[in-house]
């Protein structure tokens, strides 16, 4: 068999002597005349057992089905691979009003830094994520490359593609087998992204796409557009099948349906044996429905359609036995022995005419009937309201638009939160995750925690006054003006202090903001990146309030018996023991080690008050993994 090798874009056609061809793409790889090799048959011949498994199980990887785009270098992913990206805390911008109440965090950087120390600190810990991403509209709304992405861009959508791609697969690590990301988008990117997740998350993975509509069909914004866009969208992709999906719960008590009466108009009707079942039949003339107020002891009228009819057993009777005589019109047949409640028999009613699509039923009220019932919830919800009037909401104000609370706190039910979860937002710009969860932890007296990540963007315009103002970026004038220090924390303050009608709230924040240390392999970059670590040590075991400090190892504690000790250098071993066997309770200690070894031997004497975890091995294991560079080797 002959192969050649045409380009196409970005994408590798073989065709053979047969004249079919095909496009193949593996997930992730983007292919080019630089990195696709044709196989020659002469080949094969020298080719190794092993090499030939390997060639056939990448054949069966090929992408059969999916989204391809033209991958773009992004700075930001560039740069890991000479910095290291790190946390530090501001703790200027500490907010504590109850220490009791969980430590939610806000950390000011680019999300695909801060995901990536997230992949070591919160693997597999998250329960929710939600994100609002720029919807790559024709308006400046999306920065790629310290540039804004305007529709002249040709590469407008690769772009974005290559974007979300990285933050995305950073994400899906994070969530817990039972967890769930929620992603906001409109009608400009929802068939793309909607592919991306696919791949992403898995295709089984995705359980539905909301549709939400944000603005009244009358109110136009602009009168230039060809069509009034009216919604937007919210895709739903769960992190595994162990994730149970949750529903609505409603009051079943409720006589109001029972309003029906049958009066059976003659004594001895004809009687037919459908199965086993000797069934009453009753001429339209021979019986009257009474329909009159509520009461438990009436019958509800139900249409026998869609799963009705095979999803039980009443809608199984019918459709085997009763839906065949639809030449009897309006006939009504008294089943015996058939229901659970109090009559022990049903009603089935035939459509008036062979041109009425379903039969019907009369059922009693249950015997056994729950006081609540789980009912599925929408792929519809109605915000117009509340997106009309989100402009106040935080007392802030927003160009560039934010989420609603009670938006966001519906998206928090239908997740099912509770007590404990952690929620993640990496696009979170304004803050309105924050607000809405505490005000959802109020309403249902639970304490969820959530993690904000937001750059500090300047939009467009204050960009460019700044810059003719000769204030440049990374300058305290220009980084004043960013979204996560005039709108984002300032929002916090605003929920704990209180503003318009909204009461002020309890809650604990820590600030956090993304740095870099030298990726080159020298021990002093090894020392570097430990000495940088403490705070995502303590982010990594929730455990934040400093108990001791030396200049060699330092001990935090979190308030509720929970220890944690960090060594710098193998000088504050010692020192650090004597403390351990003063709080004589099982602490965990981070001990930095060039190698892998938490230096084991050293606390032999006091093995049952320590676990041990060498650093910076497993920071860079993590690292190593997702800019796929062996850094510090």
């Amino acid at each position: 068999m002959r192969f050649v090798v045409k380009q196409l874009d970005n994408s590798a056609e073989y065709m053979d002597n047969t004249e079919q061809s095909f496009i193949f793409h593996e997930p992730g790889v983007h292919y080019n005349s630089r990195n696709v090799t044709p196989i020659k048959k002469n080949d094969y011949d020298k080719w190794s057992k092993e090499e030939l498994i390997r060639e056939i199980k990448k054949l069966k990887k090929r992408k059969k089905y999916g989204i391809v785009w033209e991958d773009k270098p992004e700075q930001v992913a560039e740069l890991c691979k000479e910095k290291l990206p790190v946390l530090i805390e501001d703790e200027s911008k500490v907010i504590q009003t109850d220490k009791s109440k969980p430590t939610n965090i806000l950390i000011e950087g680019d999300n695909y830094h801060a995901l990536s120390v997230l992949n070591y600190t919160h693997k597999g810990k998250i329960d929710v994520i939600y994100i609002d991403p720029p919807y790559n509209t024709e308006s400046l709304d999306f920065i790629y490359n310290d540039k804004y992405i305007d529709k002249e861009d040709s590469y407008r959508h690769s772009k974005w593609l290559s974007f979300m791609e990285k933050r995305l697969k950073l994400a899906k690590t994070l969530l817990k087998d039972k967890g769930a990301i929620f992603i906001s988008i409109n009608e400009n990117e929802l068939s793309q992204l909607k592919l991306l997740c696919d791949e992403i998350f898995g295709i089984d993975n995705y359980l539905t796409t909301f549709t939400i509509k944000v603005r009244h069909e009358d109110r136009i914004l602009k009168g230039d557009k060809d069509f009034h866009e009216v919604t937007e969208y919210l895709l739903l992709y769960r992190r595994s099948r162990n994730y149970r999906t949750h529903k609505r719960i409603r009051d079943n008590t409720s006589n109001e349906d029972y309003v029906y009466e049958i009066k059976e108009l003659i004594q001895h009707p004809k009687i037919i044996e459908f199965g086993s079942k000797k069934v009453a039949v009753f001429e339209p003339d021979e019986y009257e429905i009474i329909k009159g107020e509520p009461d438990e002891k009436k019958l509800k009228k139900i249409n026998i359609r869609g799963s009705i009819k095979e999803g039980n057993s009443s809608g199984r009777f019918y459709m085997a036995y009763l839906e065949k005589r639809r030449k009897d019109a309006a006939f009504l047949y008294k089943v015996p022995n058939m229901g659970d409640d109090c009559f022990g028999y049903r009603y089935f009613l035939a459509p008036k005419s062979d041109k009425k699509a379903n039969g019907d039923y009369f059922q009693g009220v249950p015997q056994d009937r729950a006081e609540t019932k789980e009912v599925p919830y929408p792929n519809y919800f109605d915000f117009e309201e509340d997106f009309n009037n989100v402009g106040y909401e935080g007392n802030i104000n927003f160009r560039n638009g934010k989420k609603p609370i009670n938006f966001l706190k519906k998206i928090f039910e239908v997740a099912g939160l509770s007590d404990g979860n952690v929620v993640l937002d990496f696009f979170s710009g304004s803050g309105s995750t924050g607000e809405a969860l505490i005000r959802f932890n109020q309403q249902n007296n639970i304490s969820a925690k959530f993690i904000l990540i937001t750059n500090n963007e300047v939009d467009y315009k204050t960009d460019s006054e700044l810059k003719r103002n000769g204030h440049e970026p990374k300058t305290k004038e220009y980084e004043k003006e960013g979204i996560a220090q005039k709108i984002c924390y300032p929002r916090m303050l605003n929920i704990k202090n209180g503003y318009g009608e909204f009461l002020p709230c309890k809650f604990h924040l820590k600030y956090f903001r993304t740095d870099f240390v030298d990726a080159n392999p020298t021990d002093r970059n090894k020392r570097n990146l430990v000495e940088k670590s403490t705070e995502m040590l303590c982010l990594k075991e929730d455990c934040f309030d400093e108990l001791k400090k030396g200049h060699e190892f330092c001990i935090f504690q979190d308030g509720n018996g929970k220890y944690l000790g960090i060594v710098y250098d193998e000088e504050g071993i010692e020192s650090l023991k004597k403390e351990i066997k003063k709080i004589n309770k099982k602490c965990i200690v981070y001990v930095f080690s060039l190698d892998e070894s938490a230096r084991e031997e050293e606390f032999e004497k006091i093995s049952d008050l320590v676990d041990l975890k060498p650093i910076p091995s497993a920071i860079l294991n993590v690292y190593n993994k997702i800019f796929s560079k062996r850094v510090f080797k």
